[in-house]
C-alpha cells in the first residue's frame, strides 16, 4: 500500500508540473519571478494568470546576466529577498551548485517524469552531485554570425547570405579566416569588422572542449596552449583595427548598429532579439540590413542558456515549481523563441513550425530561416563545464586586458600577462 501511494503521489505531482499546476486552495497568492536580459516571458505571465485566477505574478527583469548574478549573490548571502522563481544563467550555475541545497529539488514536484523534455546535457547541468534536479532548462545558445548585408555588398565581398557563408569558409570556417576577411573588409571600407573583442573572445573560449576549467573542475588558464593561441589571434585582429572598440552592452542606444560602425556580430540565439532591439532603438528596421548566417568560425559553440529554479525560501514552492515547469513546456518555449530568439533546450520545441518557420525575427533578418539555422548550429554542441569563478575570469580577469587590446594600449603578450596578474589576485589567491 505504501508503494502504491508513493506511485500515485508521483503521478499527481507530475500532472501538476506538466500542466502548470494549481494552488491546493483558492487562496490568492503572489509569485515573484526574477529574470534577466531578453527571455520572452512577459506575455506568458498574463496567460498563466488568466488560467490561474488565484495567482498573481510579480516579475522583475535585470538588464544583464552579470548584474543578475550580483543580485542573486547579495540576496543569497543575506538569506532574504530571493524570488519564488529565480532565473540562473549557465555562466554562474556552478556557483548556484555550490549551495544547491538552498534550492528546491524539483524531483519532489515531478521533474523525473518530465526530464525527457530537454536535451540530456541540459538536465545534467541542472543536476547536483546528490542527484537533485534544481532547475528547468529554458534556452541554449548555439552561435551563428550576424552580419550587415548592405555593408558587405557595398564592400564587394559578399552579396547575400550564401556568399557571406562561403566567404568565411562555410563548414570549414576558422578564426584565422574570419580575421583575414576582416582585414580585407577594413582595407576596402576603413571600418571595423566586429563591435568589440570581448564577445569574440567569449565565443573562442566557449567552443573549446574545456575552457577556464577542466571537466573535473580544475582551473585551466595558465599554460593553456589552446587559450593562448586563440588570444594571439584575437590580439592580431585588434591590432589590425578590426574591433570597433564598443563598450559591452552599450551601443549608443543602438546607433552603432545603424551607422556602419561594424559589419559583423557574434550571435547566439538569444542575441538576435538584442540586435533587433538595438536597431529599432536607433530608429532602424529590417531595411538596416542585418542578416543571420549559418556559419561560425571554429565550428559549433554554445554561449549561455538559462534555467528556472525555486529557492527554498519560497513560501509557495509547489506553485513556483508548477510555473517554472509550465514556462518550459514546448508551447511556451516556442512562444519565447518567437518573442526573443531564445533557442529552446526543449527537444519538441526545436522542430516546431513556430521555431523553424516564419517569425518577426525572420522578417527582420532579411528572411533568414532563423530557427533552422540555430538548429543546425546546435548540432555537435555540448555545454562546457563552467567553474565557480568562470564569470569572474571572463569579465574581471580578461575583461580589462581585452579593453587594452581594443584601445591599442597593450599588445597581445602584455595584455595576456596583465590578465595572468589579475587571475592570481582575483581567483588563485583570493
Amino acid at each position: 500500500m505504501i508503494a502504491a501511494a508513493a506511485s500515485t503521489a508521483a503521478i499527481v505531482l507530475a500532472g501538476c508540473a506538466g500542466s502548470g499546476g494549481s494552488s491546493s486552495s483558492n487562496d490568492k497568492i503572489t509569485l515573484t519571478v526574477t529574470t534577466f536580459g531578453t527571455m520572452g516571458f512577459d506575455k506568458l505571465y498574463k496567460e498563466y494568470e488568466k488560467a490561474h485566477p488565484n495567482i498573481t505574478i510579480k516579475a522583475t527583469n535585470i538588464d544583464t546576466g552579470g548584474n543578475a548574478q550580483t543580485d542573486w549573490q547579495t540576496k543569497q548571502a543575506a538569506g532574504a529577498g530571493l524570488p519564488d522563481v529565480q532565473a540562473v544563467e549557465e555562466g554562474w550555475l556552478s556557483k548556484v551548485m555550490q549551495v544547491s541545497n538552498s534550492f528546491v529539488d524539483l524531483r519532489d514536484y515531478g521533474a523525473n517524469d518530465i526530464k525527457s523534455r530537454w536535451v540530456d546535457w541540459k538536465v545534467k547541468q541542472a543536476t547536483d552531485k546528490s542527484g537533485r534536479i534544481i532547475g528547468y532548462g529554458t534556452d541554449i545558445g548555439p552561435e551563428g554570425i550576424c552580419y550587415n548585408q548592405k555593408l558587405l555588398a557595398a564592400s564587394g565581398l559578399a552579396t547575400d547570405r550564401a556568399s557571406f557563408e562561403a566567404l568565411l569558409g562555410g563548414a570549414n570556417a576558422t578564426w584565422d579566416t574570419f580575421m583575414k576577411v576582416g582585414q580585407e573588409y577594413k582595407a576596402k571600407t576603413g571600418k571595423a569588422w566586429y563591435d568589440q573583442s570581448g564577445f569574440v573572445w567569449n565565443a573562442m573560449v566557449n567552443q573549446l572542449p574545456e575552457g577556464y576549467y577542466t571537466k573535473d573542475g580544475k582551473l585551466n588558464v595558465k599554460d593553456n596552449a589552446d587559450l593562448k593561441a586563440r588570444w594571439d589571434i584575437l590580439a592580431q585582429g585588434a591590432a589590425a583595427g578590426l574591433s570597433s572598440n564598443q563598450t559591452q552592452w552599450d551601443w549608443g542606444k543602438g546607433k552603432a548598429f545603424t551607422d556602419g560602425s561594424f559589419a559583423t556580430f557574434v550571435c547566439p540565439g538569444w542575441m538576435l532579439g538584442v540586435v533587433k532591439g538595438q536597431v529599432e532603438s536607433a530608429g532602424g528596421d529590417a531595411s538596416s540590413g542585418w542578416d543571420f548566417a549559418d556559419v561560425f568560425p571554429g565550428g559549433a559553440a554554445n554561449w549561455g542558456g538559462s534555467f528556472l529554479t525555486v529557492p527554498t525560501t519560497s513560501k509557495h514552492p509547489k506553485e513556483a515549481a508548477a510555473l517554472a515547469a509550465w514556462l518550459t513546456e514546448a508551447k511556451q518555449q516556442v512562444a519565447t523563441f518567437q518573442a526573443a530568439g531564445t533557442f529552446p533546450s526543449v527537444v519538441e520545441a526545436q522542430s516546431d513550425p513556430g521555431v523553424t518557420g516564419q517569425s518577426d525575427l525572420t522578417k527582420f533578418f532579411q528572411g533568414a530561416p532563423v530557427g533552422e539555422i540555430l538548429a543546425n548550429r546546435a548540432k555537435g554542441v555540448v555545454a562546457q563545464y563552467k567553474g565557480p569563478d568562470d564569470s569572474v575570469i571572463q569579465e574581471q580577469v580578461f575583461g580589462p586586458s581585452i579593453q587594452q587590446l581594443d584601445a591599442g594600449k597593450a599588445n597581445g603578450e602584455q595584455a595576456w600577462n596583465n590578465a595572468m596578474t589579475l587571475l592570481d589576485q582575483l581567483v588563485v589567491n583570493k
